[in-house]
């Protein structure tokens, strides 16, 4: 209960004041208990920070046990329909409100904390390592291309998300949407270009 308690406060100031402007005795304060208390729990904010990115995979339903952490974006990308590429970008832009908060504060975290970063960076290339692993077992595109294609099109993503994030939708999200799945039929689907 405690613990729970500690990851759900300082996911609320993390929000409010920013990673980096949150001490453990704000979140021990805000929190209603002491420093011992956090650190009997956690032996840093950033080991807290590890914690509630692993409850972020659990809210994406991402599973690091198993050969590719998200097996539905491996069959999207696999199968390289429009529509299907689109459909699986439209669900993901609905966990945003959900997601949100976690996902602010694990970036900003990672500018200040190299633990955290390599955390982030190896989100971002398991992620990546999905995308390619369906390029791959679709037989698409030329091999050593594949990253790159996978890259661009999480990174395409992830700007959006973030951008989402902390502006709102510029247009509608049905048009946001769109047109990033034209740009990821492009760079990985079955009617793109079939060279690197």
């Amino acid at each position: 209960m405690t613990r729970r308690l500690l990851l759900s406060t300082a996911l609320e100031l993390f929000e409010a004041r920013g990673y980096a402007g949150t001490t453990v005795d704000d979140i021990a304060r805000a929190a209603g208990t002491t420093r011992v208390t956090f650190y009997a729990y956690f032996p840093s904010r950033a080991a807290l920070m590890k914690a509630l990115v692993a409850e972020l995979d659990e809210l994406l339903a991402r599973r690091d046990t198993e050969p590719q952490a998200a097996p539905d974006l491996v069959a999207v990308v696999r199968r390289g329909s429009r529509d299907g590429i689109e459909a699986w970008l439209r669900d993901t832009s609905r966990q945003w409100p959900r997601t949100r908060p976690y996902v602010l504060a694990a970036h900003e975290a990672a500018v200040v904390d190299p633990e955290l970063r390599e955390l982030v960076n190896h989100w971002f290339d398991g992620v990546v390592a999905d995308i390619e692993a369906g390029l791959e077992q679709a037989g698409r595109f030329a091999p050593e291309s594949r990253r790159m294609r996978g890259f661009l099109a999480l990174t395409q993503l992830d700007q959006l998300a973030r951008h989402w994030m902390r502006h709102g939708w510029e247009t509608d999200s049905a048009t946001a949407v769109g047109l990033l799945a034209d740009s990821w039929t492009h760079l990985l689907g079955a009617a793109g270009p079939q060279d690197a």
